[in-house]
């Protein structure tokens, strides 16, 4: 079994490879080229700003929500652009490593969406950065673990109390054997007040995990630059 995840790893990693010299790289901002060692071009990376992440927190975030990283988010989710998700993940990937404290990760979870919007958008984001995630830390990656059993009202445009309320018992965990005495990572686009990942971090925590660290790949609260009709995360 370790044999053919190691052989697994190997071959994806190798194809990644390959697959960066054939095409030209994309900007997941604007869309245009970059250098092959970076994820956005000059222009774009000038509108990046890393978020900062507390001593002790148990919910990490690679950036800022504003500039070129959220119009990546936006290009990824709402534009239907999968393969921004490998891109993207580079980012999460140097948030986990620039941590003092790496968390102990023996698998990686993706926020679910409810099968309702997952139909409705054709995948889900948090799942593709997570699998990007699960690789650099090369730890197992679990889809089926944690469940959204509730759909609900999408996050963008409620407030905190709303927030809480909408999601306090939206999720659950499917096979609590799955995740007692484990320590978790869960991968999420955008933490906005925490109440998804806390609600995720909850539900692991009473089926028996032994930790629960969350990672998103953006943190909201400040758009210095966004349009007053420019969508919000969910």
């Amino acid at each position: 079994m370790l044999l053919c995840t190691a052989l697994g790893t190997l071959v994806s990693v190798l194809f990644e490879l390959l697959r960066d010299l054939l095409a030209p790289r994309e900007c997941p901002g604007c869309g245009g080229v970059v250098e092959r060692s970076a994820v956005f071009c000059a222009a774009c990376a000038a509108t990046v700003e890393p978020a900062p992440n507390p001593d002790g927190s148990s919910c990490l975030a690679a950036h800022l929500f504003g500039g070129a990283v959220r119009d990546a988010i936006h290009r990824l989710k709402y534009g239907k652009r999968s393969d921004l998700a490998r891109p993207l993940g580079h980012l999460l990937r140097a948030c986990l490593a620039r941590s003092p404290s790496p968390p102990r990760v023996d698998f990686v979870l993706p926020v679910p969406l409810h099968l309702a919007r997952l139909v409705d958008r054709g995948f889900n984001q948090s799942g593709l950065l997570a699998r990007s995630v699960a690789q650099h830390v090369r730890v197992p990656l679990r889809t089926g673990v944690l469940r959204r059993t509730a759909a609900g009202p999408a996050q963008a445009g409620l407030d905190r109390a709303a927030r809480l309320t909408n999601v306090a018992s939206a999720f659950s965990v499917t096979r609590a054997s799955a995740v007692r005495g484990k320590h978790v990572l869960v991968v999420d686009d955008v933490v906005t007040t925490g109440a998804t990942l806390d609600a995720c971090r909850k539900a692991l925590l009473a089926a028996g995990a032994a930790s629960v660290t969350c990672v998103a790949l953006a943190r909201a609260g400040v758009e210095r630059d966004a349009p007053p009709d420019q969508k919000k995360p969910d």
